[in-house]
């Protein structure tokens, strides 16, 4: 597999996560979700779920089962968050390491291509999925509306200008882009 293919997300979406709809998850054949935690659900500095979250994490576990993969080590923050939404979890993932989002696909027993990766990281969350040859979803970090310093994504935008530069398409619609 090339880079711009392993760095290629099937589905990118414009703004967070709580974008992604349980028709979007269904129009894709999806059965389960592994989600990153940082960013893609709760912004760095925020130590609590968002009720909108909640709501969300909600709707969808009705059509999907939920597995949260973090590359943070925080027991305390990562599990707090995984408790306090009700969701199985592991951290320290190491991503781009595959060992830890394995372990939630043998626990989840679906099929890999029925299984979305779910991140806002390219270098991490995408490439992670993509050796897997899960459904890779990109969204656009969750920020917190008072910290306009999170606002510029420095690293994430570096990932998104060497995944253009090695012939990944990464534009923020509501497309599916297609693999070879």
């Amino acid at each position: 597999m090339t880079w711009n293919n392993l760095l290629q997300p099937d589905l990118i979406l414009s703004g967070s996560i709580l974008n992604l709809t349980p028709e979007i998850i269904q129009q894709y054949g999806l059965k389960g979700l592994v989600l990153d935690v940082d960013e893609t659900l709760v912004p760095i500095k925020v130590g609590a779920v968002s009720v909108e979250l909640r709501q969300w994490v909600e709707q969808i576990r009705a059509c999907t089962e939920l597995w949260l993969v973090s590359n943070n080590l925080s027991e305390m923050r990562i599990g707090g968050i995984a408790r306090s939404l009700n969701l199985p979890y592991y951290l320290g993932a190491a991503k781009p390491s595959r060992r830890k989002i394995r372990a939630a696909l043998r626990a989840m027993n679906l099929p890999v291509h029925q299984v979305g990766m779910v991140g806002d990281r390219l270098f991490t969350d995408v490439l992670a999925g993509n050796r897997l040859g899960m459904f890779t979803i990109l969204v656009e970090p969750m920020i917190h509306p008072d910290v306009e310093l999170l606002r510029n994504h420095p690293i994430r935008n570096f990932e998104v200008w060497v995944s253009e530069a090695l012939g990944a398409s990464i534009t923020p619609k509501y497309t599916k882009i297609n693999k070879d």
